[in-house]
């Protein structure tokens, strides 16, 4: 198998997004120009235009007046577009879980109350797919977490969570992913990400709303948990 290196303007790329990401480059001060990064980098201006043509197509960074380009303001609660959810600060996804905290605890005290034979089949085939990771450790298990809350949600039989669910589909989906993503190769937090998606389960078809909310609240405040620790590192 050949092993291509690296263009040297995609490491370029992948530079300036950290820089970014750690607030080296201010919204309101202009952007390196392409000189100041070229000799930043000890590199020729072409390989440095072709990485800030991927900055702003990607939305990262916006000309303004004058020709200077400048960070943009990146924030989650704008679904406008599709944000280069890479660079999004580490603080706005506390912002979405704290938000998950709020509508989903509720969320599952309604639906261990309000759920009916099809939703719980919907439910525990999501936990059954999620339980599949921890058997294949490569796999993220995105999609069967998010089926799991969704149809969670739809057991509440209110059209407005419903909907506000559905109108934050992308963005819930990556918070999702990101989150999930940290505990790949490591059995154990996975298993314990399984076994709080079980718990909520059980108090779903028992029909005990506190206990639902409980389970719920304690799986959301485990994941801010462990989010804030790997940040910490």
């Amino acid at each position: 198998m050949k092993i291509e290196r690296k263009k040297i303007s995609a490491q370029i790329l992948e530079q300036l997004k950290e820089l970014i990401k750690e607030n080296k480059f201010s919204s309101e001060q202009p952007f390196p120009s392409e000189n100041e990064l070229a000799t930043m980098f000890g590199v020729s201006r072409a390989p440095v235009r072709e990485a800030l043509s991927v900055l702003a197509a990607s939305g990262i960074i916006e000309s303004r007046q004058g020709g200077r380009s400048f960070v943009r303001e990146v924030r989650l609660a704008s679904m406008l577009e599709t944000l280069p959810f890479e660079v999004i600060p580490v603080e706005q996804i506390y912002e979405v879980l704290e938000m998950r905290i709020i509508i989903e605890t509720k969320a599952a005290s309604l639906a261990a109350l309000r759920h009916d034979a099809n939703d719980l089949r919907e439910i525990e085939k999501a936990l059954n797919d999620f339980q599949v990771t921890l058997i294949n450790m490569e796999a993220v298990g995105a999609q069967a977490d998010v089926n799991f809350h969704k149809h969670i949600m739809n057991a509440t039989k209110n059209k407005f969570l419903i909907q506000v669910m559905e109108n934050i589909d992308e963005l819930y989906r990556k918070t999702i992913s990101f989150t999930l993503a940290k505990n790949v190769g490591f059995p154990d937090k996975r298993e314990q990400v399984f076994q709080e998606h079980e718990n909520i389960f059980l108090a779903i078809k028992r029909r005990d709303g506190k206990e639902a909310e409980l389970a719920m609240r304690t799986h959301l405040e485990n994941v801010e948990k462990k989010l804030k620790l790997l940040h910490q590192k």
